[in-house]
């Protein structure tokens, strides 16, 4: 079976979607004419009192940033969402629509603007952790918002607008897409089985031992089997847990440590600062018990050669099925060089 997913083309099925990744091993030898992105060679500096997310800075909406010396806060000056939106509903014919009200928030990591997660020891990513599981219990405890996506763009490859390490949340009303795949995925499994359906998935990876790229007491971190991306990577705690507010400070230290481990293997990989973007997927806060969920945190770059060759969601992916050439089990193995 191993040699066969090596070397010809085949569908991968992503258990917590339900949906298929076409894999075409052979093609990660076809020669490369596209485009190649621009490395950008800048060294930024600790502080820029150009950029908006700086201590002391003025923001764009004329708000003062404090002089903070860790994690900063705050809600969008620019939010997608809505808090205050009417509640409203259209339906004519095959035109349908609904209001969707939500909290959105900006997570400065670090008051240093040249830095990266990958450049911040453990202790200050798990500061990072802390105000994650804050703002995932106090948004949800809001009976408007049943959903908490935590994520972060890195890179202007990735659409990032501020080279300032940071993330964001978006808390809103209803479920989104993916969450309602994984969602009903999840939910099926633990229905049929009475398990957990990611904790049977990780005993099974940590058992082939292909597709792991790092481990600690509490965490594993892989390449998915189904992994869309070149070089993806999801982190999972070992048990079943339904989202972060569950970690004990133990575990949100080691949670700490995998995210270091990726991020800078990242780095090394092709010896630049990595684009990616991450996001973590965790039970609603819809006040079910949702006890078949399972969070996990996942990292989608889209280099795929270089730090010049770029990875493109387009043609076949786009009116057929993601698919990818490089395979999960070699993107697992380069990266477990530089752990």
């Amino acid at each position: 079976m191993a040699t066969n997913l090596q070397e010809y083309s085949h569908k991968r099925l992503n258990m917590l979607t339900g949906e298929w990744v076409l894999v075409s091993p052979h093609r990660a030898k076809r020669p490369w004419q596209g485009q190649h992105e621009e490395v950008s060679k800048e060294k930024r500096p600790s502080y820029d009192e150009n950029c908006y997310l700086c201590a002391t800075n003025t923001r764009i909406n004329g708000e003062i940033n404090p002089a903070y010396t860790d994690v900063f806060v705050f809600t969008n000056d620019f939010a997608a969402l809505q808090k205050e939106s009417p509640s409203f509903e259209v339906e004519e014919g095959l035109f349908k629509a609904k209001s969707e009200t939500g909290i959105c928030k900006v997570i400065c990591f670090s008051p240093d603007h040249s830095q990266s997660l990958a450049d911040m020891e453990v202790e200050d990513i798990q500061k990072v952790v802390h105000v994650w599981q804050r703002e995932y219990l106090s948004l949800g405890q809001n009976e408007e918002i049943n959903y908490v996506q935590i994520f972060e763009n890195k890179g202007a490859v990735m659409g990032c607008s501020n080279p300032h390490p940071h993330g964001q949340i978006w808390s809103q009303s209803s479920l989104p897409n993916e969450v309602e795949k994984k969602d009903r995925e999840q939910r099926n499994y633990f229905k049929n089985h009475n398990s957990s359906l990611l904790v049977d998935y990780l005993a099974q990876e940590i058992a082939a031992k292909e597709r792991v790229i790092f481990e600690n007491e509490d965490f594993l971190v892989l390449t998915p089997f189904w992994a869309i991306w070149p070089f993806e990577v999801m982190i999972a705690p070992k048990k079943a847990q339904r989202d972060i507010s569950e970690m004990k400070a133990s575990e949100a230290n080691n949670f700490a440590e995998a995210i270091a481990v990726v991020t800078r293997a990242y780095d090394q990989l092709f010896q630049t600062s990595f684009p990616y973007t991450s996001g973590i997927h965790q039970a609603p806060t819809n006040g079910d018990k949702n006890e078949y969920w399972h969070w996990h945190m996942s990292f989608y770059p889209p280099l795929l050669r270089s730090a010049t060759v770029k990875k493109f969601m387009v043609g076949y992916e786009l009116f057929g099925s993601p698919q990818r050439d490089i395979t999960p089990e070699i993107a697992a193995q380069r990266l477990k060089e530089f752990v």
